[in-house]
């Protein structure tokens, strides 16, 4: 059972990641924090401190900028 939950963990993941692979397309949204949301979903390394994400400074934008809520 262990092994199948682990299985199924993983195709989890891969789903998840072609669901950002293309809810980034449709925002046209094309940048360093992009590339590094697809890259660690499409690896099976875990980074305790990925989040939060994005990271504003990678991007050079202001955290008001990049976040969704304040969209007028």
């Amino acid at each position: 059972m262990a092994d199948e939950t682990v299985a199924q963990l993983r195709q989890k993941i891969a789903q998840a990641r072609e669901v950002i692979a293309h809810l980034l397309d449709k925002a046209a949204f094309n940048g360093a924090e992009a590339q590094r949301a697809l890259d660690y979903f499409g690896s099976d390394e875990f980074e305790k401190n990925f989040l939060p994400w994005p990271r504003p400074g990678d991007e050079g934008l202001r955290p008001d900028e990049l976040n969704a809520a304040n969209d007028d």
